[in-house]
């Protein structure tokens, strides 16, 4: 081989060693951003579960309380039937008179685990009557509540209110047949 052969040679063994440099410094490079990209992911995912841990630490007997109150699954017409009536003796017996009552649309979005049942209902009475029913409706155990309370005068005796109340019952909805 002469002496203009072996520089060519070498030439293109050099170039090629180079090129196969660059190529493969390219293709290093975009594996070291992945990996710096699935690093910053895990991170992320690492603090996002240590936020769930302590956050679970602190509602723990929130959930514990609502496991121990949970009610058995029932239907959505049997919920609001007894609300309405539950609605009227409480009402009944702390003496206010019901005007009108308006079974309202149950919130019973998809994938949720409680449906509410709504009841809306105007009644007029004294004050303390009306503090008496509130309590008696008010019972977390039993996950009911009034939600909306609106008070007004009444017009014909000072010594009355009018209320609209809107009183919330939520259930488990019946697994689907």
């Amino acid at each position: 081989m002469s002496p203009r052969e072996k520089k060519l040679l070498i030439f293109f063994a050099t170039a090629g060693f180079l090129v196969i440099n660059f190529l493969a410094f390219g293709f290093f490079k975009t594996q070291r951003l992945q990996a710096d990209r699935e690093l910053a992911q895990a991170r992320q995912k690492l603090e996002t579960a240590e936020i769930y841990r302590a956050s679970s630490e602190q509602v723990a007997d929130q959930m514990e309380w609502l496991a121990k109150n949970e009610p058995q699954p029932a239907a959505n017409q049997d919920v609001q039937t007894q609300l309405q009536q539950l609605c009227e003796k409480e009402a009944n017996s702390a003496g206010l008179t019901i005007k009108s009552q308006k079974p309202l649309p149950t919130d019973s979005a998809e994938g949720l685990h409680f449906h509410r049942a709504k009841i809306q209902l105007t009644v007029n009475g004294k004050e303390d009557a009306l503090y008496r029913w509130f309590d008696r409706l008010n019972i977390p155990e039993q996950l009911r509540a009034a939600t909306v309370i609106r008070l007004s005068p009444d017009s014909q005796d000072d010594t009355k209110i009018d209320c609209t109340a809107t009183i919330e019952q939520w259930f488990v909805p019946l697994p689907p047949a």
